[in-house]
């Protein structure tokens, strides 16, 4: 049968050494169409068969596995190229072949379906491998033109089979593996672009998987700052802490809030913690994604404040429309709101009684509130003709409902615009006439009544006009008279002087001893007599100085000198009456304070005045004397003595009457301190006679500073008196 065989064939059975040769060429080749290739030379050249086919299912194909051409021999290369068969065809007679176990005779109809030819139209399918295991897929399909069979086929069909299964699945291996590595480096792709930290780890919370923004918090180098990696370090162990809390908890999915700090700022960040176990090929893991929530949990306390705001704004506006409402009601006048269409939003109490009744009012009162508001509809309906910003003006003739008494009144009526410039409402305003009417009865009565008051107000101007030249020639009489005062006090002044002077010499004389040793008893009442004298003294002088400004004839003294060594003078002068005070003087001299050209004698005077009130009027405390000099208006900067104490104080409404002749805060007889109460008034005067002031600063309890303002250049007032 062998011989026939080969009769029928006409080639030569293969030797083994063919053999060899193919199987060296299978192991060497590596491609799938290589592969078949080498079995149809090989089937043809040592089985003899004359049309070969070989098949191979494509697993890559975008429209899924099909059943396509690879090689072939006695075949048109042109329609094996285009052999392409869906493998989701199950009615198709290859497909169906690629599941048998064994060969299948392709019938001939099927050939219309198929773009390859067989001669004879017949030929034989063979699944690879061969035989089909019931637990394996087929890899390809050959086909064989003919009636082939013998060992030599199944021995090189089985061959074939093994050897492109293998290749297959290092194919499919390869391909297994290309997609896992695409799918990794997608999946490094998501995880790099995902803004929020996705983390993996494992069950005893140590980092598998990170992306970079994870890295940023949970990741530090050794060369990085030590305060970085104590930044990482606490957001490590703050997120250990967490998943220690989720693996307590035992639940699927767990939300909560985690904050951390930023390593690279060190500014806190808050984050929504959202965990998950899962199974991974080394075992458990859980899968951490963390959502900052620092802006949204910011801007959720600025929503949560804006309603707040809101809530306020709300309750101020109820309010304010509450505050509306009792304006509206408390006013006199019938006020109307109405829309653009005349309906009435809004009315307050005077206007209810005249637009609206009640249900069950009688029919005549229903006609009048009727007629009423046709007359306001009428006036109303005038605005809409004007101008925006226009009001309307109008007599309205209206009727008391219940009492049909005629209420005459004003209309003003003005539309409220939107910023679109439409009329959302009218506001009417409706003025009573009824009081002005009777007013302008009345205005006509007191017309008449005006001009008999004018007939005697004429009379009464006469009189007063001869009144008036009387009280002139009273003032004259006044003025002459005090001019004589004043002439009389400078005079009887100089008279009381001239004894006085006397008695206080003598009695220094006696004092002094220029009469021989006195006994101590006379001593005493000798000094008391020359105390009370040169007090007696002081006052006629303080008159004798008010009456010769007030007669003009002040004479004044000019002369230049440095206003601290003044101060220093005085101070030095008075150093007894401070010790006996037992209060502290301080002085405070300022920089660059020029001298002044001035009568120095009135300015002494007028400090030691002021130091001497203030010494009087401070029980316990102190006394400050400071000199400036104040250049902030060019044109006419001044030099300021001021004399502050920590004394009793004056209230405001006393600080005037201090500078008055003869007036004290206290004038009553039992008053604590003593005195003329003319220091201060002719300070003040001798300060305007050289151009200056004194100004006053005090609060009760708090003390007082007197401050004597004088011209830097030394300009003098007008009643400055003899140069």
């Amino acid at each position: 049968m062998r011989a026939a065989s080969q009769r029928h064939t006409g080639q030569d059975a293969p030797n083994p050494s063919s053999k060899l040769s193919f199987l060296e060429g299978l192991f060497a080749c590596d491609s799938l169409v290589e592969v078949a290739q080498l079995g149809v030379d090989w089937l043809a050249r040592s089985a003899g068969v004359r049309q070969i086919v070989i098949a191979l299912v494509e697993l890559e194909r975008p429209g899924g596995a099909r059943l396509v051409g690879a090689a072939a021999h006695g075949v048109d290369a042109g329609h094996v190229s285009a052999l392409s068969i869906d493998l989701e065809e199950r009615e198709h007679p290859l497909v169906q072949a690629l599941t048998s176990a064994r060969p299948s005779v392709i019938p001939p109809d099927a050939f219309d379906r198929l773009p390859v030819a067989f001669a004879g139209e017949r030929c034989t399918a063979y699944a690879l491998p061969f035989p089909l295991g019931a637990s394996r897929d087929a890899v390809g399909l050959v086909l064989l033109g003919g009636r082939p069979g013998g060992p030599e086929v199944s021995w090189v069909l089985g061959v074939l089979g093994r050897k492109l299964v293998d290749l297959r699945n290092l194919h499919v291996l390869g391909m297994t593996e290309r997609r896992l590595e695409r799918e990794r480096a997608l999946l490094q792709s998501i995880l790099k672009s995902v803004p929020d930290p996705v983390l993996l780890t494992d069950p005893e919370g140590r980092l598998v998987i990170a992306n970079p923004r994870a890295e940023l918090y949970f990741a530090s180098e050794e060369d990085e700052s030590e305060g970085r990696r104590r930044a990482v370090a606490l957001n490590n162990m703050l997120f250990s802490a967490a998943l220690s809390r989720h693996a307590i908890e035992g639940s699927e999915l767990a939300r909560r809030e985690l904050p951390l700090v930023d390593p690279n700022d060190g500014s806190d960040r808050l984050f929504e913690l959202m965990s998950a176990p899962i199974t991974t090929p080394d075992g458990k893991g859980i899968v951490s994604v963390l959502r900052n929530v620092t802006d949204l949990q910011l801007a959720a306390q600025e929503i949560e404040e804006n309603y707040r705001r809101l809530r306020v704004a709300e309750s101020e506006v109820r309010a304010e429309r509450d505050r509306l409402d009792l304006v509206i009601d408390s006013v006199v006048d019938p006020i109307i709101v109405t829309d653009a269409n005349g309906g009435m939003i809004m009315t307050n109490a005077p206007a209810e009684r005249l637009f609206t009744a009640s249900a069950d009012a009688p029919v005549e009162e229903l006609l009048r509130v009727r007629a009423n508001d046709a007359h306001f509809s009428s006036h109303v309906a005038n605005l809409f003709f004007l101008e925006p910003g226009e009001r309307v003006r109008g007599e309205l003739g209206l009727l008391d409902p219940k009492t049909t008494a005629t209420v005459p009144v004003e209309a003003i009526s003005g539309k409220v615009v939107s910023q679109q410039g439409e009329v959302t409402a009218i506001v009417t305003i409706l003025h009573d006439l009824t009081e002005q009417m009777e007013k302008n009865a009345l205005y006509e009565e007191l017309k008449k009544a005006s001009s008999l008051l004018e007939d005697k107000v004429r009379d009464a101007t006469a009189a007063l006009v001869r009144q008036n030249e009387l009280l002139q020639r009273q003032a004259l009489e006044l003025e002459a008279a005090s001019s004589a005062k004043s002439q009389f006090l400078a005079n009887m002044s100089h008279e009381f002087r001239t004894p006085l002077n006397a008695i206080l010499g003598y009695t220094s004389m006696m004092l002094q001893g220029v009469s021989g040793p006195l006994p101590q008893p006379i001593v005493r009442q000798l000094t008391r007599i020359d105390s009370n004298g040169r007090h007696l003294l002081t006052i006629i002088n303080d008159i004798l100085d008010i009456a010769r400004i007030e007669a003009g004839k002040m004479p004044l003294n000019l002369a230049r000198f440095a206003p601290a060594d003044l101060v220093r003078e005085v101070l030095a002068e008075l150093e007894p009456l401070i010790a006996r005070a037992n209060l502290e003087v301080r002085s405070v001299f300022g920089k660059n304070v020029p001298t002044l050209r001035t009568d120095r004698a009135k300015v002494k005077q007028i400090i030691m005045n002021l130091i001497s009130n203030a010494l009087k009027f401070t029980p316990k405390g102190s006394v400050t004397v400071s000199v400036q000099f104040n250049k902030r208006r060019a044109s006419s900067p001044y030099v300021s003595i001021a004399v502050a104490d920590t004394g009793i104080g004056i209230a405001a409404k006393d600080q005037e009457t201090v500078f008055q002749d003869f007036r004290q805060v206290d004038n009553s007889p039992t008053r604590q301190y003593g005195g003329t109460g003319l220091g201060l008034a002719i300070c003040r005067r001798l300060a305007n006679v050289l151009g200056g002031d004194i100004r006053l600063v005090s609060k009760v309890g708090q003390g007082s500073t007197f401050t004597l303002v004088l011209p830097a250049k030394g300009s003098l007032g007008p009643k400055g008196g003899s140069r």
